[in-house]
């Protein structure tokens, strides 16, 4: 079991809204803004289902300071909510867990979603509290359908179309899983990234065992030499996955040792009069700020 410790209890507590002190001005015109009013319209229409994250409770005052979820607290207060239910974090430093709040993610928001059904919300209300059509709402509900755990562990923390997993559905677990490390590694999780993978997929790594016909302004040759491709280039993102870390502190310990080296004046004077293409990738190393 690993012992690293929890930023939050695991359970929410009960907290009165006074008590609850804001860790940063509101915005002006939040108020009327449509993401506001569209949490206004969820909250009024299921409640509210996502806690609200807090500090723990000043020794003096006894206020708890909000993390997390600022417009939800006035939402909450024009709709004359006495208590809500929060998250305390386990330490005090608040600008830690700032730093790193997101954007709720798309599987977040199929969990949610889903509990919402379960606790008696019908998908239409969702619809019409969230402002979205209810086909929207029927996808996000399906979202992990035939989507294999490993692979929705890769997506918990992304944002993406749930069109995504229309496509990615259609391939085996294994293929699953290499397709998403891939637009993870890439950066780029969209449906026409998915379908070019998916056209690029061998018929045994499919769930019908049958491939698209033809993608649009693809021909039969493409789609086998975009499979290729695809293939290896998967081979060499587990190669450089496997000798990543090796390699940054290779690159660490050799701009030291050419910063030391280029600090010497009779050395870098005679590579630049005598190797000085060596020399400008030397220069080039050392003036690197960031491995990343």
């Amino acid at each position: 079991m690993s012992n690293t410790p929890l930023g939050f209890e695991l359970e929410p507590i009960m907290l009165s809204v006074d008590n609850i002190l804001p860790s940063r001005r509101t915005p002006v015109g939040v108020v009327t803004s449509r993401k506001f009013m569209q949490i206004r319209s969820s909250i009024e229409a299921i409640g509210l289902i996502e806690p609200l994250s807090v500090g723990p409770a000043d020794n003096k005052t006894g206020q708890y300071i909000l993390l997390d979820g600022h417009i939800r607290l006035i939402a909450l207060q024009e709709l004359n909510y006495v208590e809500v239910p929060c998250l305390v974090a386990t330490d005090d430093e608040s600008y830690t867990y700032n730093s790193r709040i997101n954007r709720l993610s798309t599987i977040q928001e199929h969990h949610m979603i889903r509990r919402a059904i379960q606790r008696g919300v019908t998908p239409e209300r969702l619809a019409k509290a969230l402002s979205v059509d209810i086909t929207t709402i029927n996808r996000k509900v399906a979202l992990l359908e035939g989507i294999c755990p490993e692979a929705a562990e890769l997506l918990k923390d992304r944002q993406f179309s749930a069109d995504i997993s229309r496509v990615i559905r259609k391939m085996k677990p294994t293929r699953q899983v290499e397709c998403i490390e891939l637009m993870v590694s890439a950066n780029t999780i969209t449906v026409a990234y998915a379908e070019a993978m998916l056209a690029a997929t061998s018929s045994e790594m499919l769930v019908e065992g049958k491939r698209p016909a033809k993608m649009a302004g693809l021909s039969q040759e493409q789609m086998a030499k975009m499979e290729r491709e695809m293939t290896n280039l998967h081979g060499k993102y587990k190669m450089i996955e496997q000798t990543y870390g090796q390699d940054v502190l290779n690159l660490v310990l050799a701009k030291s040792y050419l910063t030391k080296l280029l600090d010497n004046q009779s050395v870098a004077r005679y590579l630049q009069q005598r190797q000085p293409e060596i020399m400008a990738e030397f220069e080039s190393i050392v003036q690197t700020m960031s491995i990343d």
